[in-house]
């Protein structure tokens, strides 16, 4: 089975990161750049430009001010949400990832989204618990499928999955997560973020690489299309090299020969 492999990187990470992540594109180890877009880096964007891979963007989420679900923020929302746009514009992605902010509405997550009118938007499944030690708020939006379809109806987007969210976010609902990630594939997601799972047990967030944790990542492979893009979303000890980064490709495409 074949994957299409993403790199996660931010918009801050130019220089050494992005003359690594050149040189392991045109060896053929990834596939695409899926680039967080940092709020007010508009200034690095000729650099992307100057990357000649494919591109999928995120938007800012509420560590760095975006929330959709905060009616009084929907000014800085759109203003935030515009450095997004284009960098999508100029860098040709065909997607936009967006959270669904914190607290609030899914309502208002869903209206403010919509009001954009982005045909590339993708809504990005998140834990019900927010991280304590980046944000004081008491829960994620968009964590389970009602809130998820509620925003898919009245703005119209796509659907990313995030399998390391949807652990979480079925832990806090009591709900067992590979049947719960089952659930979500019925939203059609367009694209995958993958990292492993350190506790499957936990409702909170973390990144860990691939291969070093508890989740079973070839059986969830098995649930994916041919072709599908996977965004590998686990820490990076430097940026000023991506070694192990290659290395997780190389474990993905044994976990795809194990998985099928």
């Amino acid at each position: 089975m074949h994957l299409r492999k993403g790199l996660k990187l931010w918009s801050v990470n130019t220089d050494a990161c992005r003359i690594e992540a050149q040189r392991l594109f045109d060896r053929g180890v990834f596939d695409y750049v899926e680039l967080y877009v940092l709020p007010d880096s508009l200034d690095r964007l000729s650099r992307w430009k100057a990357l000649k891979t494919p591109y999928i963007i995120h938007c800012a989420h509420s560590a760095h001010g975006f929330n959709l679900a905060d009616r009084r923020q929907a000014e800085l929302n759109r203003r935030i949400y515009e450095q997004s746009e284009r960098y999508a514009d100029e860098l040709n992605a065909p997607y936009i990832i967006f959270h669904g902010g914190c607290d609030g509405a899914i309502e208002e997550t869903a209206r403010q989204l919509a009001a954009f009118h982005e045909s590339r938007a993708l809504i990005e499944n998140k834990p019900r618990m927010p991280l304590p030690e980046v944000s004081a708020a008491k829960e994620c939006r968009g964590y389970s499928v009602e809130e998820l379809q509620t925003v898919l109806g009245v703005a119209g987007c796509g659907f990313c999955l995030d399998f390391g969210h949807a652990v979480c976010a079925a832990n806090s609902m009591r709900r067992e997560p590979y049947s719960y990630i089952r659930e979500l594939f019925r939203l059609s997601p367009k694209i995958v973020h993958l990292s492993d799972v350190a506790d499957m047990r936990s409702e909170y967030d973390d990144h860990p690489n691939l291969g070093t944790g508890q989740l079973d990542i070839a059986e969830l492979l098995r649930l994916l299309p041919e072709g599908s893009p996977v965004t590998i979303e686990t820490d990076k000890p430097s940026f000023e090299s991506l070694e192990r980064f290659e290395e997780e490709c190389a474990l993905l495409c044994r976990f795809c020969r194990n998985g099928h």
